[in-house]
């Protein structure tokens, strides 16, 4: 559900800035307890009344509210979530070779988005059968870094649920803390994003598997892992990679094509806009340009969008236009294309 929100009511500490970090296990919870703020429209006869200082705070709350992504329930959204939730339903009871999932795609095409919408709906339904219960981690989220090593990725997980890792700390020592914690707080699924930041093809990428996979044995979990075209960076690639493709269900993702899809998207974003003198309709209006445009990724639709918003109100425009659209940059990709 979504709350409105006083458009004259000053903000605790600014606009909203919760923990926002997904690698730690206050901004992961942070995230699952976010509930998206509303502003509430003034008339023109309201704005007009306001002091400047009320108008700064109202224009302020659009402003805020517009800087915030989107979540639209799409078809890979959908997808993902249904294959983990039923991934997780058969790794209930399982004492080993439990499966997992892998979320593939290019950039921009919503990998992120549906793997952690899959962990905040696996953390909800977590909550609402043990209510009142404050020590368990239903999900834990981590990326891999760059060039990463074994003993990096397992510090990754100590992170998230803040323990203490000292320079001298063996990845052994870290390992079995990570463990031991995990497993007592009745973890049940652990995201690990960036994926294609692991080489089987190198000594160090291959301890990193290694290294995961130790985790997937020892902790009673179902891991879902993400990544930019994984199955083509020699992921399932040799005796490794036969493990990983023996247990893992792949969802690919791609751009969306121009179908009733990225029109109802397109929909959904307009009507989530808070401008005054924007016309309904006139951004749907838009959708062929829109999917030309962005090739269809969903990341660059919501990041040309949401940037147009933020113009419409700094400018005083209070509206979105192809010429507003046209002045917003997208990423390379998008452009190049």
């Amino acid at each position: 559900m979504t709350a409105p929100h006083d458009p004259l009511a000053p903000f605790a500490d600014g606009p909203r800035e919760p923990e926002r970090h997904l690698t730690s296990l206050s901004g992961w919870r942070s995230f699952v307890d976010d509930q998206p703020v509303i502003p509430v429209m003034l008339s023109a006869a309201e704005r007009a009344a306001l002091s400047p200082a009320e108008l700064i705070r109202y224009d302020e709350g659009r402003l805020d509210h517009h800087t915030w992504l989107l979540v639209v329930a799409t078809s890979t959204v959908q997808h993902t979530v249904t294959c983990g939730r039923r991934l997780a339903l058969l790794n209930r009871h399982a004492v080993s070779a439990r499966r997992g999932l892998i979320v593939s795609g290019p950039a921009g095409t919503g990998k992120t988005t549906a793997i952690t919408q899959l962990g905040r709906a696996h953390e909800l339904i977590d909550r609402a059968r043990h209510p009142g219960v404050s020590d368990r981690i239903p999900v834990v989220y981590i990326t891999v870094p760059p060039a990463a090593t074994a003993r990096m990725v397992a510090v990754e997980f100590a992170r998230f649920l803040g323990l203490p890792v000292r320079v001298r700390s063996n990845i052994t020592d870290i390992l079995e803390t990570v463990c031991g914690v995990l497993t007592d707080a009745r973890v049940g699924q652990v995201l690990v994003d960036e994926l294609h930041n692991i080489s089987l093809t190198t000594r160090s990428g291959a301890e990193v598997s290694d290294t995961l996979k130790y985790f997937s044995e020892r902790i009673p979990a179902t891991f879902v892992y993400a990544g930019i075209n994984v199955e083509r960076a020699g992921l399932f690639d040799g005796t490794r990679g036969e493990q990983i493709a023996g247990r893992f269900t792949l969802v690919p993702t791609a751009p969306l094509p121009y179908n009733t899809e990225w029109q109802g998207l397109v929909a959904t974003l307009e009507d989530s806009l808070r401008l005054h003198d924007h016309k309904a309709g006139s951004l749907t209006a838009l959708d062929r340009y829109l999917h030309d445009r962005t090739d269809g990724m969903i990341g660059s639709l919501s990041h040309l969008i949401r940037g147009a918003a933020l113009d419409a109100i700094l400018t005083g425009s209070e509206k979105i236009t192809k010429s507003g659209l046209n002045a917003i940059p997208l990423d390379h990709s998008s452009e190049s294309s």
